[in-house]
């Protein structure tokens, strides 16, 4: 299996892990590269690093930002590997260990649910207005505000209804617009 596909497998493991937003590869200003990171409610995030080799998964631990731990995205943080590349005892405090198993991602170890710093916050809120930014540059020339209106356009273009199939931003099921929760 290449990194590439093991990132694949850590973008489903995190939707299905309940996060609403997930975004791979993208870089923030530590200069941390998260292979997948997710959000769920109340601002949890999980993060999934990739491992396919035991040299890869050793040399993780001279980033700086796994010596300074308090510099790492993630209030969850995950190593996903094939079976047998680390034990549990080598993982860093806290962190979770996920294994590749006959095409099924199972959860050796969990990880501790309060890893994130307010370093860490502002790291992945620098990671997600980045990742915005590259979204409306893409877009251009309209503005990530006019893209986000457009059901409110198909409806003006529909004399004040939307199209069949299509739910209003009222209905719109979106976690992260309701209370905080805990994680």
């Amino acid at each position: 299996m290449t990194h590439g596909q093991l990132v694949e497998r850590a973008v489903r493991w995190l939707r299905w892990y309940r996060c609403g937003v997930v975004l791979s590869e993208q870089a923030c200003v530590s200069g941390e590269m998260p292979d997948a990171i997710g959000w769920k409610r109340a601002c949890h995030s999980v993060l999934v690093e990739c491992k396919v080799t035991r040299a890869d998964f050793l040399a993780d631990r001279a980033k700086p930002f796994r010596r300074r731990p308090e510099k790492g995205v993630g209030s969850e943080r995950f190593y996903l590997m094939p079976p047998g590349l680390a034990k549990v005892e080598e993982l860093p405090p806290g962190w979770g260990l996920l294994e590749l198993r006959r095409g099924r991602i199972e959860m050796v170890q969990a990880s501790a649910k309060n890893l994130r710093s307010k370093t860490g916050f502002r790291c992945e809120m620098n990671l997600l207005l980045a990742s915005l930014r590259r979204v409306e540059v893409r877009i251009e020339p309209q503005s990530i505000t006019d893209f986000l209106k457009w059901k409110n356009r198909m409806a003006e273009y529909n004399r004040g209804t939307l199209p069949e199939g299509l739910t209003g931003v009222e209905q719109e099921v979106n976690v992260f617009l309701r209370g905080e929760i805990g994680g």
